[in-house]
Formats: structure tokens, sequence, C-alpha cells
């Protein structure tokens, strides 16, 4: 779920700025898009790198290249929104934290494949502070479960990479609905199962999630180690 304007390039750069965390609650989608494309329109060399972290009330997310017959169910009441991130279809709703991830990769000298993998850790990293074993899946971005051998779907990840910036991010199921999971083939996925905290039992509040996932970004984004 990455997609790349022509022309970003990673190149180093050692004076890069800390990383701005905005706590922002619940948040109407579009509201937030929107929001993310000015600031990712309009930074230059001194604007700081940000991670948003917030909810959304229900909505569908479509990619650039996103085909709508991965909606199954075309009468839902719940509204799809088109956006310029990469891959296809997913789910937004209360009770699963999203970080949007505002990173100069240029300033950073990170590379978009480089970075994806820093999120994926990061992701690896907040499951693992609650005892869960999260794992890649080749050519799936995201990270997964395995629950008695069936692979299935915690965190979600999209990325839009315009002028080496990134924005748009990840999404963690901590306690939600996910019955509007089966109304798609969730990332063009058939038959993909999704889970989140509660299912496997593990029981905080998304605001506690939120902060253990912002300290795992920022740690990754930051290091000078490769994930």
């Amino acid at each position: 779920m990455i997609d790349v304007e022509k022309g970003t390039q990673a190149l180093a750069r050692p004076d890069a700025l800390p990383i701005e965390i905005r706590m922002l609650g619940l948040r109407a989608y579009r509201e937030v898009l929107e929001a993310m494309r000015s600031y990712t329109a309009n930074r230059n060399d001194a604007a700081p790198d940000q991670i948003w972290l917030l909810e959304h009330p229900a909505v569908f997310t479509l990619g650039q290249a996103g085909k709508l017959e991965h909606l199954l169910d075309r009468g839902t009441t719940i509204p799809v929104e088109h956006v310029e991130r990469g891959g296809q279809i997913t789910f937004h709703g209360p009770g699963q934290i999203v970080a949007y991830t505002l990173i100069d990769l240029k300033r950073r000298g990170i590379k978009v494949r480089e970075f994806v993998m820093r999120l994926e850790a990061a992701l690896i990293d907040t499951l693992a502070a609650y005892n869960v074993k999260g794992q890649r899946r080749a050519g799936a971005p995201g990270i997964y479960v395995n629950i008695a051998g069936d692979i299935v779907k915690i965190a979600a990840l999209g990325l839009k990479v315009k002028n080496g910036c990134t924005f748009h991010g990840v999404a963690l199921n901590v306690a939600m609905d996910l019955s509007p999971f089966l109304l798609i083939n969730p990332c063009g996925y058939a038959g993909l199962q999704t889970i989140d905290m509660a299912t496997l039992g593990i029981h905080p509040s998304v605001a506690e999630v939120a902060r253990v996932l912002a300290d795992a970004l920022v740690a990754r984004i930051e290091s000078r180690d490769l994930p």
C-alpha cells in the first residue's frame, strides 16, 4: 500500500528535527485527510516531522489504484473515501488506533522501502509490549498474527510519498467492531481475516496503545540501525 511520486530519493541529512506527536482523539476522516494534504503540500525544510494518532468514525478508504469490486456490499451506509495512498480497500472505525506519519524521508536519509520496514517493525514492537507476536507477510504490507495456523491481519499500512515526504500511515486494531471487514476484501485479498487485540484477550485502552505505538514509531524512525 505505497504510492510514490517520481523523483523521490533519500538524501542523508544529519540535522533531522525531532518528531512531534499529536494525539487528536476521534476525528472525521475527511477533516484529517485534508489537513494531511495541506501540511505535506506546504511544508518546507524547517517544518517538523509529525505523527498524528487518532481514531475515525466508521469509513472505508480505497487507494489510488483500488478497485471498487473489493467493496462486496455496495448498499452499505458506511461512507467510502477515494484517496491517494497506494493499495486497495480497508476499514477504519472507533477502537482502531491510526497513526499518520508525516515524515521528510529526504531529510532523514531513509528510502521508501526501508521506511515501510520501520513502520512494520514499530507495529511488531507495539504488539510485543502486550506479548503478541506480530509478523510480516511477503507481498502484503501490514502486520499479521498466527492463530492456530491461520494468518490473520491485525494492522494495515498505506502510504503516499510526495516530494520525499510521507503521509497516511498505519492502523492497529485494538478493540473495534470487526464486522465491516466482512463487507470488503481487506486490502484486496478475498477471504482475508482480521482480528483485534481484544479478541486476543488483551484489553488496554486505545489511548494507552496510542502512546506505546507513538514511542515505538519514534524509536524506529530515529534509529540509525536498519529494521
